[in-house]
């Protein structure tokens, strides 16, 4: 998969999920990105990624030998009825922040969606986080709703804004 500049995107290995969770493990601890508290242990990371393949892929960038950032296209729901919307993560390392690795990332994510057959792109963002927001809205993803103080991290509610970008009509029947 090609990147913006020199950012190599590609499907997530599990000799990536070290990196992946050391990316992570910074916004479990500083960020409301994630409502997670504790860092997921290795077999989990494990069970992530065996749940990240196929029409629900985990992709990462790349930079030199670094992975800088990683995304997903994540079941929004397991009932049947939602089998083609799904929900996009984009997590980019702390200090790569502002160099076009989520734009990547985010990008690669909604043509995956269109090459896999999903119709709907639903992005979560907590606490009102302009960057998150612009960047989704530059792919088309417009604000739908704002879950009010569904969240509770670091002692505070928090917002969710949910975001839905559209790939295609829905089907005439099932």
């Amino acid at each position: 998969m090609a990147g913006a500049d020199n950012i190599l995107l590609r499907f997530a290995s599990e000799a990536d999920l070290p990196d992946i969770a050391a990316i992570y493990a910074h916004y479990v601890a500083h960020s409301v990105a994630t409502f997670a508290n504790v860092n997921p242990t290795e077999d989990e990371w494990r069970r992530w990624l065996a749940d990240h393949t196929g029409p629900h892929p985990a992709i990462v960038a790349v930079m030199g030998d670094r992975i800088v950032g990683w995304g997903t296209l994540s079941r929004w729901n397991a009932r049947c009825a939602y089998r083609t919307t799904v929900e996009d993560s984009v997590y980019v390392h702390a200090d790569m922040h502002r160099r076009g690795v989520g734009r990547a990332l985010l990008g690669r994510l909604v043509e995956l969606a269109r090459e896999l057959g999903h119709r709907i792109i639903i992005g979560q963002i907590a606490d009102h986080q302009a960057a998150s927001e612009r960047l989704h809205e530059s792919f088309g993803f417009r604000r739908v709703g704002c879950l009010e103080d569904v969240g509770f991290k670091f002692g505070r509610a928090v917002d969710v804004s949910i975001f839905q970008l559209t790939l295609r009509p829905p089907p005439d029947g099932d």
